[in-house]
């Protein structure tokens, strides 16, 4: 079974199957170590795990697959366009050409067939590799571009804003977990003249929450918890913080790439000198990391959450 929403938060993504037993067992193997495999008996339960944890893909057994199955075929493709879904073929019997047709006219794009051996190695590669939409890859990738030539530490920095679990909401919690004393992270920004990491943390929170939000099967409220802020009114505070509109009109305004287009223009291009030149993990000197500095209230002060 899967863990609560905000638990499942915290942890990998998972592949949701609607599949055969003996194709349950294949794909066991095939995520074995890369990703969890939940199994389920209907789709409703599989919209339901769309709705409350981090799905990758979702597998549907054309050897499973009815024609009264189509609605909610449709519903789960309509709801969540950025969640792979994948027709799973290991077997052809009369129906099978019928159910393919059908799986098609109601959206499933992807046709893995595993009749032969090179099928089971696609689908390997598809639940073990990242999905072409994902925000996080996507992320990375652009910002190793804008980064072209500078140090490996800034480039990590950048790197660890979209690989970090969602619930890590505190520049204290990034901080530690990248090794580093909060006090001294926060000074080398403050002392290099580019943004706080407070700032690129929320700014990489809220990419991932427009990101999630392109999903009309998402409520905001749902958003909110699965990016484990404490409220959903905290998440909308949050949001009209840094951008100054509601959750209602961010989700109307941002996609995921288009606030990481808008978290380049205000953090990252303007500040590409510095950030070349930027080691964000180097040791400040002793008086700007000695208790009681400006820099040690300001981290307290610190939530990306709220």
């Amino acid at each position: 079974m899967f863990t609560s929403t905000r638990s499942q938060a915290r942890g990998a993504s998972a592949v949701v199957t609607f599949v055969t037993p003996s194709e349950r067992q294949r794909v066991d193997a095939l995520t074995n170590g890369r990703c969890v495999a939940v199994h389920r008996e209907n789709l409703e339960q599989v919209l339901r795990d769309l709705r409350t944890n981090r799905v990758s893909a979702v597998i549907v057994s054309v050897s499973r697959y009815q024609q009264q199955y189509a609605p909610s075929v449709a519903r789960m493709v309509r709801e969540f366009p950025q969640v792979p879904a994948v027709a799973l073929l290991t077997a052809s019997e009369t129906r099978t050409p019928a159910a393919l047709l059908s799986l098609g006219e109601h959206g499933v794009r992807t046709l893995v067939d595993a009749r032969d051996p090179a099928g089971w190695r696609t689908l390997r590669t598809l639940v073990s590799s990242e999905a072409p939409r994902d925000i996080e890859a996507l992320a990375i990738s652009t910002l190793r571009q804008d980064l072209d030539g500078a140090s490996a530490s800034s480039v990590r920095f950048f790197d660890t804003l979209f690989t970090v679990p969602r619930s890590m909401t505190t520049v204290q919690q990034l901080a530690r977990h990248i090794g580093v004393v909060p006090t001294t992270l926060m000074s080398r920004f403050l002392r290099h003249g580019v943004p706080t990491p407070k700032r690129y943390l929320a700014a990489a929170r809220l990419v991932r929450a427009a990101h999630l939000l392109e999903n009309p099967g998402f409520s905001i409220t749902q958003v909110a918890f699965l990016m484990e802020y404490s409220s959903p009114q905290s998440f909308s505070r949050h949001v009209t913080g840094i951008l100054q509109v509601g959750a209602a009109e961010f989700r109307r305004r941002y996609t995921g790439e288009s606030m990481l287009q808008a978290m380049r223009s205000s953090l990252v291009l303007p500040y590409l000198e510095q950030l070349r030149h930027f080691d964000p993990f180097a040791s400040p000197p002793q008086w700007l990391s000695r208790p009681g500095s400006d820099v040690e209230s300001e981290l307290v002060s610190t939530n990306a959450a709220d």
